[in-house]
């Protein structure tokens, strides 16, 4: 079949639904704008960061480059019967439990290294409202697809770090964008997802740690992330007050903290009763490792695989945040830890070894049974005068 004066990429189209017409077409589009050629090809329109706007928030404004504004109703009126889906949206980045000062007051800013950016340790500041210089925070994202409800819903760029693209830090290994880092560890930014997409989940997260010798009387932003619509948060008893999220807000926040040592809490409420709470101590120094395994029992068959979460600890039983212990990881009986990994970006270890530092008081080491061996397998994890920690898995 040939398609005369036919533009090229709606002839795209035609070749694929040749192939198969049971199925709707689409492409990702960058740039292209509703009078273009391009998306008139496309029975589904995916759009990537231009529903949200590129560099058209305040903090963007000294930036070069492609400057849009949500172009989710302008599609829509084009394409007025034509589904609208966000095939990659936000591009926000950060390090897990890394946390840069001062604070941004807007509600999602280009990281830099004068802004939301630690150019010395490779951080990105886990308040999570820092992005790639075309890319919206969550927040951002959620209250543009919020005041257009006819937009389908997103895909986030991205759900995991990934090896390569290490935006800001070229120098880095791996991305900065997962919502879980490398390492499968989760991000603050994971808990906003949760408290969007999940509604009807009791639970409230507070950021950041509260670990800061260094930063007694000094302000120490404390923001919250709760699927409730209104909380109270409690530094050492006292209330700091009560907040309600306005329409379009997804966060609350506390911008004028003053750091002390001590027990921040926070009482989340939905409809006037209590929702959900959390709880973060500032931690006695480092003295044990837990260590834990995602599957105790495993198959023989030399490809299944346990992960083993390894978290440096107090003697209270508290994860110490800033922790970078250098753990060493041992195994007995039939299989053999295949890698292990921190979630730091900037870590350029092989994973191959058996030792790795822990980052943000975590370590993660990936344990794989031999084939056609079956048995009990132990792995410890020790550092220096830590407690060692110990754990046995069933290969069968």
């Amino acid at each position: 079949m040939i398609y005369k004066s036919c533009p090229a990429k709606i002839f795209l189209s035609f070749i694929v639904k040749e192939e198969d017409n049971t199925r709707p077409a689409t492409a990702s589009m960058n740039y292209a704008k509703p009078d273009m050629p391009f998306p008139k090809g496309m029975d589904i329109i995916n759009l990537n960061y231009q529903g949200e706007g590129i560099r058209d928030a305040p903090a963007y404004a000294h930036l070069r480059g492609i400057r849009t504004s949500p172009l989710y109703p302008a599609f829509h009126e084009k394409f007025p019967d034509k589904l609208i889906v966000s095939s990659e949206t936000a591009s926000a980045l950060s390090t897990r439990g890394t946390y840069v000062f001062p604070v941004t007051g807007e509600i999602s800013a280009p990281v830099s290294d004068s802004t939301g950016g630690d150019p010395q340790n490779k951080y990105v500041s886990a308040y999570e409202l820092y992005t790639a210089q075309f890319g919206a925070s969550p927040d951002k994202v959620f209250a543009s697809q919020d005041q257009h409800p006819f937009v389908a819903g997103e895909f986030v760029w991205s759900g995991f770090d990934y090896l390569g693209e290490p935006t800001p830090y070229y120098t880095a290994r791996s991305s900065y964008s997962g919502i879980v880092d490398l390492a499968g560890f989760k991000k603050d930014r994971f808990y906003l997802y949760q408290s969007r997409w999940r509604p009807d989940y009791k639970m409230a997260h507070i950021l950041p740690h509260w670990n800061w010798p260094e930063r007694v009387g000094q302000v120490t932003p404390v923001h919250v992330f709760t699927s409730g619509d209104e909380a109270e948060l409690f530094l050492n008893g006292t209330s700091l007050g009560s907040k309600k999220k306005q329409q379009y807000e997804y966060r609350l926040r506390w911008d004028d903290v003053k750091y002390v040592p001590g027990e921040l809490k926070v009482i989340a409420y939905k409809n006037g009763k209590v929702w959900a709470q959390d709880i973060v101590k500032t931690t006695n120094e480092a003295s044990q490792l837990s260590i834990s395994a995602d599957r105790k029992l495993i198959k023989a068959d030399g490809t299944d695989l346990s992960f083993i979460t390894v978290k440096v600890m107090d003697r209270n039983g508290l994860v110490v945040p800033t922790a970078n212990s250098k753990v060493s990881f041992e195994i007995e009986g039939p299989g053999e830890i295949i890698a292990t990994d921190n979630g730091d970006p900037a870590n350029m270890v092989s994973f191959a070894s058996k030792e790795r530092e822990a980052y943000s008081g975590l370590v993660l080491a990936i344990v794989r049974s031999q084939r056609g061996k079956a048995g009990t397998i132990k792995i410890s994890a020790s550092s220096g005068k830590l407690k060692t920690g110990t754990i046995q898995i069933l290969a069968k």
